[in-house]
């Protein structure tokens, strides 16, 4: 059946009110912590698993079958710390981020690995944890005082579908995702902005629809369709409103626009600026193209730079507003890549998955700069002095963020479970990177 546009602009709104405003009618949290020094995390996924050796481990003496064409070290502005080569950017912000270079899990599947990066847990439990975004939008969402039209969990721009985000805490926590590409103009967001419909358009459609409305008028004072009403508005309200300018990237000047880099991910690090600004507590920057099976190092050669770039003006930026103090920016992937390039048929020069040794990378928040965690052994297979786990991470930016790690964690089966996930083994403590906190 072919909807009319007047059916499909109500059916639009009433679905995007729906899921977006879902978490307004939750029970009230119970499970707030102490301030913390953080008010919001950015996690910078690399969706499929960014090679170590080639980014914040180098091993520039490990040799060509390690090191490719990419055998060069630089220095940073951090005393005896070197990163990748194609990071210069970066090498000049290394005061501002510490490097965890002893990450493991042991893991080399996508979905359970990404499984066990982003919820500290190990795979196998009967439950689904959630993921840490799912966490912080538990304790830091609508149901604890964040009142902003802009979900509290943002991924830019999809899913992965590696696992539910949300787990066993449902769809009310789960991360709402933009779609759309915040490199075009507009930036199409799903249920703001439709490309090729004007402002103007959008409000005659509006005037439309309240002319149309005779059922509201003739039935007042009934809770269903005054509900429907606030959604209405609200949703309006992000399409036409303040709101949902946050999304409107073409209100920053060209320069700016440029330092970021006017490609996908960079547009995508800068729109996490402006829902910082906002106040959104969790934004989720979801970077593909990192599973390099094949043709590693020329993919390496074109996602590296803008990456650098787009990473670097994020942190510079974020300090320059004074927001770093208060903004936790998490950089990772799933794994890391074989230390050993499979030069090899099929892969011809390509690096396969590996959870035994990989990096990650904590900046703001009240993480200390300049810093690094950790140790691989000299050709990057495997963890020599510090081995961290995703319970490690997790548990410390909760910490940061002021969570009570002690807190309950709300479950269907009603299990005695902890906010903060437990360190490998069972261990009651996740660990916290004492070092850099």
């Amino acid at each position: 059946m072919r909807m009319t546009r007047r059916e499909t602009l109500k059916a639009g709104m009433a679905s995007a009110a729906g899921l977006w405003l879902a978490d307004r009618v939750g029970a009230p949290l119970r499970a707030a912590g102490a301030s913390g020094r953080a008010k919001a995390v950015i996690q910078i996924w690399m969706w499929g698993g960014p090679c170590h050796i080639d980014t914040f481990d180098p091993k520039p003496d490990a040799g060509y079958d390690y090191c490719g064409p990419l055998a060069k070290a630089i220095p940073t502005n951090a005393d005896g710390i070197q990163i990748g080569e194609l990071l210069p950017l970066l090498a000049k912000q290394a005061d501002k981020y510490s490097i965890i270079r002893s990450m493991t899990h042991g893991i080399n599947a996508h979905e359970t690995a990404s499984y066990a990066v982003q919820t500290g847990r190990n795979p196998g439990d009967r439950l689904v944890y959630p993921g840490a975004g799912a966490i912080v939008s538990l304790l830091r969402g609508y149901g604890a005082g964040y009142s902003g039209l802009i979900p509290p969990y943002i991924v830019l721009t999809e899913l992965q579908g590696r696992f539910s985000e949300s787990g066993f805490l449902g769809p009310r926590y789960a991360p709402f995702a933009t779609a759309g590409d915040p490199a075009q103009t507009p930036f199409a967001v799903q249920g703001v902005i439709t490309p090729g419909i004007t402002e103007e358009r959008q409000r005659s459609r509006r005037d439309l629809l309240r002319a149309l409305n005779t059922l509201g008028d003739a039935v007042k004072g009934s809770a269903s369709l005054e509900a429907f009403a606030k959604a209405e508005d609200q949703a309006y309200e992000l399409i036409l409103g303040e709101s949902g300018k946050v999304f409107d990237l073409a209100q920053e000047t060209d320069d700016m626009r440029e330092r970021y880099g006017r490609n996908t991910f960079g547009q995508s690090c800068l729109a996490a600026r402006r829902l910082v600004e906002r106040g959104v507590p969790y934004i989720t920057i979801n970077y593909k193209g990192w599973d390099t099976h094949k043709q590693h190092f020329q993919i390496m050669r074109q996602r590296l730079p803008q990456f650098d770039k787009g990473f670097a003006a994020l942190l510079q930026d974020l300090s320059e507003r004074g927001l770093l103090e208060s903004t936790i920016v998490w950089w990772g992937g799933e794994f890391g890549r074989t230390p050993r390039v499979q030069w090899e048929a099929p892969w011809n020069g390509g690096r396969g998955h590996w959870g035994s040794a990989f990096s990650t990378v904590l900046a703001g928040g009240g993480f200390k700069g300049g810093h690094v965690v950790g140790a691989s052994d000299a050709r990057g297979e495997e963890v020599k002095d510090g081995p961290v786990s995703p319970a490690n991470v997790i548990g410390s930016i909760f910490a940061q963020l002021g969570l009570d790690l002690d807190a309950k964690l709300p479950n269907p089966d009603g299990l005695d479970l902890r906010i903060a996930p437990a360190a490998p083994g069972g261990a009651p403590e996740a660990g916290p990177l004492k070092e850099i906190m």
